[in-house]
């Protein structure tokens, strides 16, 4: 008999599900007990968790259901239940309800990502943030930069044909670049092709420099003087669009995963790690979120992952202006406290936003 003053219960009929209201409530309490210890969860401690007043039979009954339906699965013969990929993304998706943000912890965020702080710096601590929040690896993809507009340059000399390159763009990113030339260059020559960029170029975009100045130079290559020659042998390395400007992404608290260990093997670590280290496959799932409608969920191999196995990954992007620039988000084991973790990164990536905005 089913117990209607249950809360579970009447939060159950609420929505809409594909199951009836029993198997709804054993379901999503079989799911609650598997986050908390990572253990399958057997028909007595179901009965007496959920609070209904039906045998262990019944339950055993609705149990076999849910298994058909693939919603859980057996790990051993003699073991209760676990939920599948299937069963915890339907648990999100009808079941879950998301416990509200603190004010003050809002307010610590807002505080921590300063406005004043360089993009990349902004971008980095958010990661970090959201790590320490929720205990997991933090990932924070870096606002590609297609419109940087120049702002200032300087080049110093360096021993080994080398020069350091500071560039500024728009109102505040700083790169600094370490060029490998083909000859040495004086701190003469360097100021007058500091001074030649910033005279006729500020404001303009970084890439239609670079390609404005070799341009020129395929035209009048005869009659160059040696300050423009200068002028475009550095600006094309420093201009250039190579790996430190593509966008990337940033990620703290690697080894938080490592305490799951009931649901991450070492080899699924390894497998983990090496998708953090090649990047290609993470930048691809960024793409995917980061015109989005607010938090995107993948659970397990919904990811797109080889090896991804028990983990989940929770995103959300970041925009300014309204214009969608990057995403940030977490991961860790599929058992995640997703009601905790889905409002943790949903606000830090609006004040990530907002702080990049300012």
């Amino acid at each position: 008999m089913l117990n209607r003053n249950n809360p579970d219960l009447i939060n159950a009929l609420n929505k809409p599900l594909l199951l009836n209201d029993r198997a709804a409530i054993l379901l999503k309490q079989l799911v609650a007990s598997y986050i908390e210890d990572g253990q399958p969860v057997g028909s007595k401690k179901l009965a007496q968790d959920a609070g209904l007043d039906i045998s262990s039979a019944t339950i055993r009954n609705v149990m076999s259901g849910l298994e058909k339906k693939g919603l859980v699965v057996a790990p051993h013969t003699s073991a209760g239940r676990i939920p599948t990929e299937q069963g915890l993304r339907l648990f999100v998706d009808s079941l879950l309800e998301v416990q509200p943000i603190e004010e003050e912890l809002v307010s610590q965020v807002q505080q921590q990502l300063d406005p004043d702080m360089e993009v990349n710096e902004l971008v980095n601590h958010a990661s970090q943030l959201v790590s320490e929040m929720t205990q997991m690896a933090g990932v924070v993809s870096v606002p590609k930069q297609t419109a940087a507009k120049l702002r200032h340059i300087e080049f110093l000399p360096l021993p080994e044909k080398r020069i350091l390159a500071i560039m500024v763009t728009n109102e505040k990113d700083v790169q600094n670049k370490v060029l490998h030339l083909d000859r040495e260059y004086t701190a003469d020559e360097l100021q007058q092709a500091a001074n030649y960029l910033n005279q006729q170029f500020t404001g303009q975009d970084v890439q239609q420099i670079r390609e404005s100045l070799l341009s020129d130079l395929d035209r009048s290559r005869q009659d160059v003087d040696s300050v423009m020659k200068t002028v475009v042998e550095v600006a094309d390395k420093a201009l250039s669009d190579d790996e430190m400007s593509k966008p990337e992404f940033i990620v703290q608290g690697e080894t938080n995963l490592v305490r799951y260990n009931a649901a991450t093997d070492r080899e699924q670590l390894q497998h983990l790690f090496e998708i953090f280290d090649r990047k290609r496959e993470m930048l691809g799932l960024f793409d995917r979120c980061v015109h989005s409608d607010g938090v995107k969920i993948f659970i397990g191999h919904e990811a797109g992952f080889e090896g991804f196995g028990d983990c989940s990954v929770i995103t959300a992007p970041y925009a300014i202006a309204g214009k969608a620039v990057g995403v940030l988000g977490v991961i860790g084991p599929a058992r995640m406290n997703y009601d905790q973790v889905i409002p943790v990164v949903d606000i830090t990536a609006k004040l990530l936003g907002d702080a990049l905005k300012q």
